[in-house]
C-alpha cells in the first residue's frame, strides 16, 4: 500500500527529504505523496522513513492503493532499474 499525507500536515519540511524515491512532494496546501513512487521505504529501509520523522503522525496507508510487499519490493526495483 502505498502512503498518504492527510489535512493534518503542518508543512514542517521534514518528510521530503527522507524520501529514497522522492515520492513527496509540496502540493498547493500541504505535501503530497505520488502513490506510483511510494513503496513504503521497502527496498530500503525496514519502515517508511517519511513516518519515522513526522512529528504530527499525519502519514498513513493509504486505502486506495492498496499492495503487497512483494508488488512494493516489484515496484522498488522497477524505479531502481
Amino acid at each position: 500500500m502505498a502512503l498518504i499525507i492527510t489535512d493534518d500536515c503542518i508543512n514542517c519540511d521534514v518528510c521530503e527529504p527522507e524520501c529514497p524515491n522522492e515520492a513527496i512532494f509540496e502540493g498547493d496546501d500541504i505535501y503530497e505523496i505520488e502513490p506510483d513512487k511510494c513503496t513504503e521505504c521497502v527496498g530500503h529501509y525496514d519502515e517508511p522513513q517519511c513516518q519515522l520523522v513526522c512529528p504530527v503522525d499525519c502519514i498513513p496507508l493509504d486505502p486506495a492503493h492498496e499492495e503487497t510487499k512483494e508488488q512494493l519490493q516489484a515496484k522498488y526495483e522497477a524505479l531502481t532499474a
